[in-house]
């Protein structure tokens, strides 16, 4: 499970620094958000918790780490995808997948919080 938060991290990583160049390049700057939240939510934090996995080997054999990776890696590119079209169309029609998208990442992160209170020990 280490493994696959690490790799996962490195995938949104690559796409949103090669948002941030085409941002750059385009002087597009409406999409500052959606390359936020790719860095952070993506690549920061799922790097992290895939070296919090790493080091409580016990917290990635639950299926709640099953659970977060599967709700968190389907839940991130709905919420920004639809953040990213709604910025393209500038309209609100895709409002809903960033609620939906945002939801199941919250549902996700709390997977992964109560995980370790369950199963890390001093």
């Amino acid at each position: 499970m280490a493994a696959r938060f690490l790799k996962i991290a490195a995938v949104y990583f690559v796409i949103a620094i090669i948002l941030g160049i085409v941002m750059g390049i385009t002087k597009a700057f409406a999409y500052a958000s959606v390359h936020a939240h790719l860095n952070l939510a993506g690549w920061v934090s799922l790097a992290i918790i895939g070296l919090i996995y790493r080091a409580y080997p016990q917290t990635a054999k639950t299926p709640m780490a099953t659970w977060h990776f599967w709700l968190h890696n389907i839940s991130l590119p709905v919420m920004q995808g639809s953040l990213f079209l709604m910025i393209l169309t500038q309209t609100e029609s895709f409002v809903v997948g960033t609620i939906i998208g945002s939801l199941g990442l919250g549902v996700g992160i709390l997977l992964f919080a109560w995980n370790l209170w369950q199963h890390v020990r001093e």
